[in-house]
């Protein structure tokens, strides 16, 4: 098992060191589309409507950066991806950018060669099970099946979980949450595990959510968040203040519905050049002036994406916690534009 995983981080390694030569930024622009990837379908996250268009909190996020880019948050073509597949796709240049609840590590930082643009979730790792089953602690689980997604960092917090508590349990793989909602639902797992925020995402989706239960551990610290390869800086710094674009917004009270009118100019420096009317900034990164002002408009600031997809007034039901502003007590924090 060692072995293929470190084989495997070779493999993707090689793959981003002959795609980070080309110049992503240029490619998109003659493009004329954005290549996101996503998740294969997690709803309130990525995952196609009933009229086939993408939507979601992560969905959000690509939008924002093909309309600072490309001038038109519809122009993204949406790839979906497995926890095994998605490194691959990135570093292959299948991809421009993965924006699919990917947590940031050492290992994919350094020995995958990504860099990540910064964190849209603080997230932790969780335990979904059903309600009947009269559990209220995830080390009441001794002996249970567990389903897991492979490739993923949750494998291994699940192993060192249960291992320090020093309870057993016996794993079923599956590849994606699609792939895990029946097999949990059809009894093949008593619990399934994955990111918190995911767990309620799919809860949702149940025809009876209130038999199912979010135990309340939190095994990990799951810091998720778009992510480019590395040696295209140019193309990391947009997809980076693009990110951070969304969380000033939100703290510097800039709307969809007011940004237009705040882009004429206010009293505060940062608005200004946050916004274009003051500075160089588009200009530094090969854009104009009007970028952020297009990326905001395309779904809103970093809290009315939050709260539109997957805030309290949604099924998904999550509160701000860990993602409210650094003034509201989260851990939201844009460095500065200046």
């Amino acid at each position: 098992m060692k072995k293929s995983v470190f084989l495997g981080a070779l493999t993707v390694a090689g793959l981003a060191a002959g795609a980070s030569a080309a110049a992503t930024l240029d490619d998109v622009k003659a493009r004329g589309t954005l290549n996101c990837g996503v998740a294969p379908g997690l709803v309130g996250f990525a995952a196609p409507n009933a009229e086939g268009e993408w939507e979601g909190f992560d969905v959000s996020v690509c939008r924002a950066v093909a309309a600072a880019v490309l001038g038109d948050p519809t122009a993204v073509e949406f790839v979906p991806t497995t926890g095994k597949t998605r490194f691959t796709a990135l570093a292959s240049g299948e991809i421009d950018m993965l924006a699919r609840n990917t947590t940031w590590t050492f290992s994919r930082d350094v020995d995958l060669k990504f860099e990540f643009a910064g964190v849209n979730y603080y997230d932790g790792q969780g335990f979904m099970i059903p309600r009947e089953l009269g559990i209220s602690s995830a080390k009441e689980l001794d002996g249970a099946t567990v389903c897991i997604q492979t490739g993923t960092t949750t494998e291994l917090n699940l192993a060192d979980y249960f291992r320090a508590n020093n309870i057993s349990y016996e794993p079923v793989p599956i590849e994606t949450n699609a792939e895990a909602q029946p097999l949990y639902l059809e009894g093949a797992c008593d619990v399934y595990t994955t990111d918190a925020s995911g767990l309620a995402a799919t809860r949702a989706s149940f025809e009876n959510p209130g038999d199912h239960v979010i135990l309340p551990e939190i095994i990990s610290k799951e810091p998720l968040g778009p992510l480019v390869r590395h040696g295209d800086n140019d193309w990391g710094d947009i997809v980076r203040w693009t990110l951070n674009a969304l969380i000033a917004a939100e703290e510097y009270g800039v709307t969809s519905a007011n940004v237009d009118d705040l882009a004429e100019g206010t009293d505060n420096p940062e608005v200004n050049r946050l916004l274009g009317t003051e500075g160089n900034l588009g200009e530094m990164m090969g854009l104009d002036a009007d970028w952020a002002v297009r990326a905001i408009k395309a779904n809103g600031n970093y809290g009315e994406i939050f709260e539109q997809n997957i805030g309290e007034s949604t099924p998904i039901g999550l509160s701000r916690g860990l993602n409210a502003q650094w003034t509201e007590g989260g851990l939201l924090y844009s460095p500065p534009f200046r």
